[in-house]
């Protein structure tokens, strides 16, 4: 008689779990993008795109498949819980996966219509008909502005590691100014300057000045020294996304990979450069401003790529921010071929670089650089034609090009923000 040995379910398996850990390998499947609106279908690229995938029983499936890659849950655990694929082993699985879930959300990385429920032990929760699985699928999640943080500081982490060895600090400038940090020699204090008194060059002043070394010392305005520290300039940048259907049509996703950077700058931006600003503007068909909160789920759509209206809307947004250096960082994988006309109404011609489109978008690229904008443009493909064109906006806007793919964009980002030097716009 054949014989079967289980091993008792233990709460303390999921206990043991790193969540961080756990939620730094599911960074993919929490971000990815998809086409917005659902299945569509294009004349000339067929039929597309699709429902996403938020259900329960996608992110127990997708957390099953992050804890093996991640070498937390090691064969012999797996083994354990699955026995020889009873039904009670099986239960003793989704039990798990279902504690790892509570756990997320109650750590305030995820939430949900409705905290995943077992059935009770006497209902089935297997097969096509099982109430776990419909249950599952019914419960939707989302990201939480925690869990969406906690990404961005992970990609930056990960994207700084493969730098090399480098310091954070506020853009570095030429110039001298009366901060916390002394780096340089002090000043006679003027009207306006942070009070940062040198207080050994102040008493020396004032004793050379009186000759009298009784206290209360005498000390005139003229007296006071404060401490030179490097000027530190602030920076409003706007995150100009391509989200027109190349960005995900053609095998491979590079909007998530976009997605990941700009939460990373904007941990970077948060934390180490406090008077910065980040915005987000998408452009495709038209363009428009979204909030970082919603950047996580945004979606690829519509077809075309509206450049100059994307330039316009950022211009016009750096414009109301008082900033020391204002700059466009756009990340794009194909020509403009949109265009929208004095009625509203949107050209498009999606056939080569077509003269209308690219005159009105360089005309946008010149009033930026009019305005103090800089662009940099990160390009994410390398069309003959689309190359002439890049090199085009950096020489008017005397702004930078740097041809990438999704594995080295966020490494070229990251080091032309931390690196580049640049003097206060007056």
């Amino acid at each position: 008689m054949r014989k079967h040995t289980y091993s008792k379910f233990s709460p303390e398996l999921a206990d043991a779990v790193d969540l961080q850990a756990l939620l730094d390998k599911l960074a993919d499947f929490l971000l990815q993008s998809g086409f917005a609106g659902g299945r569509q279908f294009h004349p000339y690229w067929g039929e597309f795109g699709g429902d996403e995938d938020r259900s329960m029983e996608a992110l127990r499936e997708a957390i099953l498949n992050a804890l093996m890659e991640s070498g937390q849950f090691t064969p012999e655990m797996l083994e354990a819980l699955r026995g020889d694929g009873s039904p009670e082993a099986q239960a003793n699985l989704a039990k798990l996966l279902d504690e790892l879930i509570n756990r997320l959300m109650e750590e305030g990385y995820l939430t949900a219509d409705a905290p995943p429920q077992m059935p009770a032990n006497h209902e089935s929760v297997t097969g096509p008909a099982g109430l776990a699985r419909a249950a599952s699928r019914d419960v939707q999640f989302q990201l939480t502005e925690k869990g969406i943080d906690f990404l961005g500081f992970k990609t930056l982490r990960n994207l700084l590691g493969s730098l090399g060895k480098s310091s954070f600090g506020s853009h570095d400038t030429p110039y001298l100014a009366t901060g916390v940090e002394a780096d340089a020699s002090s000043k006679p204090y003027e009207f306006g300057d942070v009070l940062n008194l040198d207080v050994n060059a102040t008493l020396t002043n004032a004793l050379a000045r009186t000759g009298d070394i009784r206290v209360p010392i005498d000390l005139d305005y003229s007296d006071l020294m404060v401490r030179q520290a490097e000027y530190r300039s602030s920076c409003a940048t706007v995150l100009m996304l391509d989200t027109s259907h190349s960005m995900i049509l053609y095998g491979e996703d590079r909007f998530t990979p976009a997605k990941k950077v700009a939460l990373a700058l904007t941990h970077l931006i948060r934390t180490q450069f406090p008077g910065d600003t980040l915005r987000v503007v998408l452009f495709h068909d038209s363009a428009e401003e979204i909030p970082l909160a919603e950047l996580a789920r945004s979606q690829v759509g519509p077809y075309h790529t509206n450049t100059a209206e994307g330039f316009k809307l950022a211009r016009r947004i750096l414009l109301s921010q008082k900033k020391d250096m204002r700059q466009i960082v756009m990340i794009t994988d194909g020509k403009p071929s949109a265009l929208t006309m004095p009625n509203g109404q949107i050209y498009k011609n999606s056939m080569g670089l077509d003269a209308m489109v690219i005159a009105q978008t360089l005309r946008e690229v010149a009033l930026c650089r009019r305005a103090g904008v800089m662009i940099n443009t990160f390009m994410l493909a390398r069309d003959r034609a689309l190359v002439e064109f890049v090199k085009r906006v950096s020489e008017i806007s005397r702004g930078k090009a740097y041809f990438t793919n999704t594995m080295t964009l966020g490494q070229f980002i990251l080091m032309d923000f931390l690196r580049r030097k640049t003097r206060k716009v007056s």
